[in-house]
């Protein structure tokens, strides 16, 4: 049995939880409680790809939003 985590052909959702954070998961898993559907299952790639060109900014929002009360 393959990892579906590691699966090149499978088709994975993009989730994002309140800190910001992004994560590819497989489409047929049950989507963990504190994430939500960022972007519809897709490929692999196509799922990698949309990560890369949305989450350009690695902090934690709560971090984020603690620079910007200190500033």
């Amino acid at each position: 049995m393959t990892n579906p985590f590691e699966d090149a052909d499978g088709r994975y959702l993009v989730l994002v939880n309140d800190e910001g954070q992004y994560s590819l998961w497989p489409e047929a898993v049950r989507v963990p409680d504190g994430w939500r559907c960022a972007r519809p299952a897709d490929s692999r790639q196509s799922s990698l790809d949309f990560v890369e060109r949305t989450w350009t900014d690695m902090r934690p929002m709560s971090l984020v939003r603690e620079m910007e009360r200190a500033s």
